[in-house]
C-alpha cells in the first residue's frame, strides 16, 4: 500500500516517468488518489474517459 502511494506522489516531482505533463491530467490523477485513499472507492470501475 505504501509503495502505491509513493508511486502516485512521484507525479508531483518527477519530470520523466509518472509525471503529469498537463495540469488537467495531474488534477485528475491526484483526485483519483484522494478518492481511493480517503473514501476507499475503486477507481477502475468509476473511471469514464
Amino acid at each position: 500500500k505504501n509503495l502505491n502511494f509513493r508511486t502516485w506522489i512521484k507525479r508531483l516531482t518527477r519530470k520523466t516517468i509518472c509525471f503529469s505533463k498537463l495540469e488537467k491530467m495531474h488534477d485528475i490523477v491526484i483526485g483519483l488518489l484522494i478518492n481511493k485513499v480517503e473514501f476507499g472507492l475503486d477507481i477502475h470501475t468509476k473511471l469514464q474517459l
